[in-house]
């Protein structure tokens, strides 16, 4: 296994720096009634008047609890961009580093690459939509920092194969960073159970797919406690609204709730792909281990503009590489995946 060394990847101005001490960190509430005259706060009660916790720390409990990990080795961002990019900034020096991502994937790897200054190296999936890990470790150099694999992949569904991943943890002394945004509707393994064992793993999570959170923003980074630590330096104190968490703590325990939702959309993902494969225009129905499916079509471009006429809304990923005549649809209700359904039909 190349020799991994977290101190030669963080940023110089990042190892000195003293980390934002709010109000909330310097007294932490252990429930007692107190008066609080520390943080210039509104004192008139309305639910949002004080600042929230900079920690999180009852929501990180309880998700840690469920995830199989320690509060130490959880970071929570708003939204994985934000965890996405606080990555680049704790390990990137703007116009010296690079990262390096695998088309097709989530186009957010390449915009963060460009508002932080660093260089985005494409290395193409293959046909199949694996890694191509030989040509990954020749586009590596010096200053290849990070390795972003998103599995189950955006926008093509399917999970990357792990003797693949484990071939870069192995032999790319950078950091691994997958991005397992849809990892609860696959049956594939989280890499959550190998963080103890790679040192240079960074696994990020979200609650808006299968728990049905999107509005708030709520995005997971697990990772070693040395790299949630240097993360935790340049983390806004308050990242992390109330409000969010709040909604995000009652939602996370409602466990059967959640494992009935994805066994609907599960269930309905099944039913809509057989269906996918009997429409006339559909060429292709890709293997899927998210809560959307990619198809290949005849005419991309034409199909979508036809199935807005019908008032429906798919993704056209036409434009992304190796995705030419595709449409993304997400797997909605039943009665969703009906219309759809009914408009693929007309239009055929």
């Amino acid at each position: 296994m190349t020799k991994f060394n977290l101190n030669t990847l963080v940023r110089e101005n990042i190892k000195g720096l003293q980390p934002y001490s709010s109000a909330r960190d310097e007294y932490v509430s252990d429930g007692t009634e107190m008066i609080f005259l520390d943080a210039n706060e509104n004192p008139f009660e309305n639910d949002v008047n004080r600042y929230p916790d900079p920690q999180q720390r009852n929501l990180k409990a309880v998700l840690a609890k469920q995830k199989g990990v320690q509060v130490d080795n959880l970071l929570l961002g708003n939204g994985s961009d934000e965890v996405l990019d606080l990555i680049f900034r704790v390990f990137c020096e703007p116009n010296v580093d690079n990262i390096i991502s695998l088309p097709p994937t989530y186009g957010m790897y390449k915009v963060l690459s460009g508002i932080n200054a660093i260089e985005n190296r494409e290395v193409l999936l293959t046909k199949e939509f694996q890694l191509d890990v030989p040509q990954i470790l020749d586009t590596v150099d010096k200053n290849s920092k990070i390795i972003f694999i998103c599995s189950p992949n955006n926008p093509t569904g399917n999970s990357i194969d792990k003797s693949d991943i484990l071939k870069l943890l192995k032999g790319f002394s950078g950091l691994i960073v997958i991005d397992e945004a849809y990892i609860d509707f696959s049956d594939k393994e989280s890499w959550l159970g190998q963080l103890n064992e790679f040192p240079n793993l960074i696994v990020t999570q979200t609650l808006s797919k299968a728990y049905g959170l999107a509005g708030i923003r709520l995005g997971l980074c697990f990772a070693s406690t040395e790299i949630i630590t240097v993360m935790n330096r340049i983390k806004p104190p308050y990242n992390v609204n109330q409000l969010t968490q709040k909604r995000a703590l009652e939602q996370v325990l409602k466990t059967e709730v959640l494992s009935h939702e994805v066994t609907q959309i599960l269930k309905e993902k099944k039913r809509l792909t057989k269906i996918l494969s009997n429409v006339g225009f559909i060429d292709k129905v890709y293997p899927s281990d998210a809560n959307f499916v990619l198809v290949k079509v005849d005419d991309a471009n034409a199909r979508y503009k036809q199935l807005l006429q019908k008032g429906v809304v798919v993704r056209n990923r036409t434009t992304q590489p190796l995705c030419e005549n595709t449409l993304r649809l997400t797997v909605g209700t039943k009665e969703e995946n009906e219309k759809l359904i009914t408009a693929l039909n007309e239009i055929a």
